[in-house]
């Protein structure tokens, strides 16, 4: 890897405008400098353009840092707005100073006189521009500071004092038959000169670096300024000087250059100013110099007394006295020059002994830190590595040392190293300091460590602070892990089932209609976890998910979904032949359900399950969810078809879920709308036709008319809370008509089905019935209820209790279903049961199938051995009554005498008393004990209540 990567060069907003202005710039200046070597064509033409064009020059300086000063600087150059006002006051001081002389050139025609307003004005213009460049300097800290800033602004001054006395300014000042007015005039623009150098030299080494282009421009025109007035004041020049001449061109330009220094300069580097990086060198090349400006600084107080030596061999060699101005200003220059150099050996010797401490405490952080450090030079070779190394790389420093920073990274993440690091060094600096990498890092024992790396820039190269993060990364993978897996089977979860589905979905296999999903139900999970415990069950799914994963291809993702329920996802194979697809798909389903149905070795029993499995396939437009709802809908479809088998999805199966959803939707608020009715079905005895009872039945007309039987809305009722809600209504209703049709006359028992489970809810404790009873004024006898299923869930124990319970209130018990379910013979055991009502699977055939007649047959008998009495559900053609009444059933309801009725038609049956009967009377074939009338009693004595 190399890490000098070619950086890329900004470029600079506006560049194009900033070189059209100094194009103009320069082209008016040499326009004016022409002119002005030319002689303008007219000295009347070159006086105006001497004093009036350098007057509009340096009002066009003074306008622009006003303007500058007041609206045009950045928030980071406000504390250098009073410079420029002062730059602008300075020139606006040269702009009157060329007025008046124009004023008394051009206009009035008369000389100059000497002193004049225009003296005034000019020598008005340093101080301001001396102060403003102070103000433009950067600020020592420290009093030292201050007084080096002095010391070397007196060393400038002084030596320039000493040279310029030595050549010029002694004879000025000893001119005969001058005043002294105008001798000191003639003194103090030179010496005003000197100081306004001597500030510019002495500033240049120590501008400020927010701006430093117009900071440049502005000492630059400076400069230009105190370089023609040293040209002017030179006995040579000013003997034969006129306006308009060449010099006045080099004040002209000096005026625009500061003029644009704020503007054109500011155009040229907006922002702030950010330092390039230094440019890659060569392996083993020297480093880059000094920058030449701080050498300059360096040599300033010796070019100084250089300067000094020179104004007093000048007067030596020319064998003039020494003047004792130039002895004193000599004097006192040495001197700063002393002292400067003992305040800064004093601060050398600080700064070394600080820099020692420093070092000190970078060396023992380095060498103390857990994490390696390590310096790259541009090509990519380490010139540095940390002592941390040899405990985290397991190899020591020095072996590190001189080998290239690519051949220690993984080969896989190696492009992906060298793309970051080329991008981090490409980036600015101020925006983005330092950078991020994590990688693999081959360590001393060839392994590969996972290491995370803070990058910073270093001469072009890079400092990396690294750290061994493997174990981090391997908690990482296994956090990951353990969110997307199932913690008993080690299988994919639904989350990452999910992802794996939509991935197939959305990949490159997007357009292939073989994916498939699978969801498998292990039919008969829960009877294992009931009968033998949950951690066979766990062992269980242990054993049925090992065998799901062994079955599925290496491409394939098999998963647990939770409980009992699997997945698979079968990537499809590129076919277009989609019935054959189909036809494959459905034999790996099939042969998934061969295998997870093989019986379980568990604790040394052996335990078998069934498995369901439905079938989806990939579709255009079909979402990851959707699919995998339309798996679990074919799954469910597989349960309800009789289990075991595999069902593959079709359209209609979602219809049937909507339609199951809305009429579950509207069955929760039927009971509120009053859309229940209940309707009774008269139970016969079969020798006599005369009814003994009335079974209560509930029935639903929704609000679109449509009536549905308790098969239907029952099915799709599968909240606990709704059935509850729905069993307490049909008891309360039946309870309340049978007690209503009592007060008519009509003293007929009333049968209510109810759900064994629901007589064990705690939402109908054992006061319920008896409180229900005393309200409606119903005798206890006249109540029959009929338990309608055989749970195996249910706790006999506590079912036993409660039956004995209500028969003490006088309610008789019936037991629905009779011939159907594995616990009706534990039931008879067990429970107190009065009545046997005959399933309607046994009554349909009874007369067809001699086997069911046998059956049949010998139900009735042990119903007359127990002394119950016996109810056949299902009569509906006078041949069954025949059969039935033969074998000894003695009670019987259905189309063979009614269908359900309501309240307005029932209570017309009562009134009649009897239904005809087929044969007319007969004896039955088994006697049993003989029905008696039914008395209404408010004793707590048993009542003979007949068969529901």
């Amino acid at each position: 890897m190399s890490a000098g990567a070619v950086l890329p060069h900004r470029p600079v907003p506006g560049g194009g405008t900033g070189l059209v202005s100094q194009l103009v710039l320069a082209v008016i200046c040499a326009g004016y400098a022409t002119g002005a070597a030319l002689g303008w064509g007219s000295p009347e033409v070159a006086d105006v353009m001497g004093d009036f064009g350098l007057s509009a020059a340096a009002t066009a300086a003074s306008v622009s840092c006003f303007l500058y000063a007041r609206g045009g600087a950045g928030e980071g150059e406000s504390r250098f707005r009073p410079a420029w006002l002062l730059f602008s006051f300075s020139s606006a001081m040269a702009a009157s100073g060329n007025g008046v002389w124009g004023w008394y050139q051009v206009v009035l025609e008369h000389p100059v006189p000497s002193p004049s307003m225009a003296d005034l004005f000019f020598l008005l213009f340093a101080p301001p521009a001396i102060v403003g460049l102070l103000v433009l300097a950067k600020r020592p800290v420290t009093r030292a500071g201050w007084v080096c800033l002095a010391l070397d602004s007196w060393l400038i001054g002084g030596s320039l004092l000493t040279l310029s006395w030595s050549l010029a300014l002694a004879h000025t000042a000893h001119f005969e038959g001058e005043s002294v007015a105008r001798a000191a005039l003639a003194l103090a623009y030179p010496l005003l000169d000197i100081v306004l150098v001597s500030m510019v030299l002495a500033l240049h080494f120590r501008r400020s670096s927010a701006n430093r282009s117009a900071i440049n421009t502005a000492i630059a025109a400076l400069a230009l300024t105190v370089l023609c007035d040293a040209l002017y004041t030179s006995p040579l020049l000013r003997a034969h000087y006129r306006s308009g001449q060449l010099l006045d061109a080099g004040w002209f330009a000096a005026s625009l250059l500061l003029a644009y220094a704020p503007w054109g300069a500011r155009r040229l580097a907006p922002g702030p100013a950010v330092p390039p990086p230094p440019p890659p060198r060569r392996p083993g090349a020297l480093p880059a110099s000094r920058p030449i400006a701080g050498s300059l600084g360096a040599l300033t107080p010796y070019l100084a007394a250089a300067v000094c030596t020179l104004g007093i061999l000048y007067n030596v060699i020319e064998g003039r006295r020494v003047d004792r101005v130039v002895v004193f200003t000599g004097c006192t220059v040495v001197l700063a020059l002393v002292v400067r150099q003992g305040i800064m050996l004093v601060d050398n010797i600080a700064l070394t002994h600080e820099l020692a401490q420093k070092e000190n405490h970078f060396r023992s952080l380095v060498q103390g830190s857990s994490d390696v450090i390590m310096i790259a030079a541009p090509t990519g070779i380490l010139r540095y590595v940390s002592p941390a190394a040899a405990g985290v790389y397991g190899r020591d420093a020095e072996d590190l040392v001189g080998s290239e920073l690519a051949s220690l990274i993984h080969p896989e993440d190696l492009g992906r190293v060298v793309h970051e690091v080329r991008r981090f060094l490409a980036a600015p600096p101020l925006e983005e300091p330092a950078g991020r990498i994590e990688c693999r890092f081959r360590s001393g024992t060839g392994e590969w460590l996972n290491v995370e790396s803070t990058i910073n820039r270093h001469q072009g190269g890079l400092i990396l602070n690294s750290r061994d993060v493997t174990e981090r990364v391997r908690l990482q993978a296994q956090l990951q892990h353990n969110a997307e897996h199932d913690p008993l089977t080690d299988l994919p979860n639904r989350a990452l089932f999910t992802e794996r589905v939509r991935q197939a979905l959305s990949g490159r296999r997007a357009s292939d209609p073989g994916t498939a999903v699978l969801f498998i139900d292990l039919d008969g999970f829960k009877q294992v976890n009931d009968t033998i415990g949950h951690q066979a069950g766990d062992e269980l799914l242990i054993q049925a998910a090992r065998r799901l994963q062994d079955s599925v291809r290496a491409g394939d993702t098999a998963a647990r979904l939770g409980g009992d329920e699997f997945a698979a996802l079968i990537l499809g194979d590129g076919s277009r032949d989609r019935a054959a697809r189909q036809r494959q798909v459905h034999e790996i389903a099939d042969r998934l359900r061969l295998t997870l149905s093989q019986p379980y070795q568990i604790d040394g029993n052996e335990v078998r399950v069934a498995a369901s499995i439905g079938v989806a396939f990939a579709e255009r437009d079909v979402s990851a969810r959707e699919l995998m709802r339309n798996a679990d809908l074919a799954m469910y479809r597989a349960k309800s078809g009789g289990k075991n088998r595999v069902e593959m999805y079709a359209p209609q199966m979602q219809a049937e879920v909507v339609r199951k959803t809305e009429l579950a939707a509207r069955l929760r608020t039927a009971l509120h709308e009053g859309e229940f009715a209940l309707l009774h079905q008269p139970v016969v005895n079969l020798t006599t036709g005369r009814v003994a009872a009335v079974a209560a039945q509930a029935r639903w007309r929704s609000a679109q008319g449509i009536l549905f039987t308790p098969a239907e809305f029952l099915r799709v009722a599968d909240d606990s809370e709704r059935t509850a809600e729905l069993g307490r209504w049909l008891l309360e209703e039946a309870v309340e008509q049978a007690a209503e049709r009592g007060r008519a006359g009509h003293d007929t028992p009333v049968a209510v089905r109810l759900p064994a489970r629901r007589l064990l809810d705690k939402s109908m404790p054992l006061g319920s019935v008896e409180a229900l009873l005393t309200r409606h004024g119903l005798p206890s006898g006249a109540l029959v209820i009929e338990l309608s299923d055989s749970d195996p869930r249910i706790s006999f124990d506590e079912l036993e209790r409660r039956l004995v319970s209500l028969r003490r209130l006088g309610v008789r018990i019936a037991l629905d279903g009779f011939g159907s379910g594995y616990a009706a013979i534990n039931a008879l055991r067990r429970l107190p049961i009065d009545v046997l009502k005959l399933d309607r699977g046994l009554v349909e055939g009874v007369v067809e199938s001699a086997r069911l007649h046998k059956i049949t047959s010998g139900l009735l008998r042990i119903a007359c051995d127990l002394g119950m009495q016996s109810v056949a559900d299902g009569v509906d053609v006078p041949e069954q009554v025949l059969a039935l009444r033969a074998m000894g059933c003695t009670h019987g309801q259905g189309m063979a005498f009614s269908g359900p009725l309501d309240e307005y038609r029932l209570r017309r049956a009562l009134v009649r008393g009897t239904f005809p009967v087929p044969g007319g009377a007969a004896l039955p074939v088994l006697s049993g004990r003989a029905l008696p009338s039914v008395r209404v009693n408010h004793s707590n004595s048993e009542t003979p209540v007949p068969p529901t």
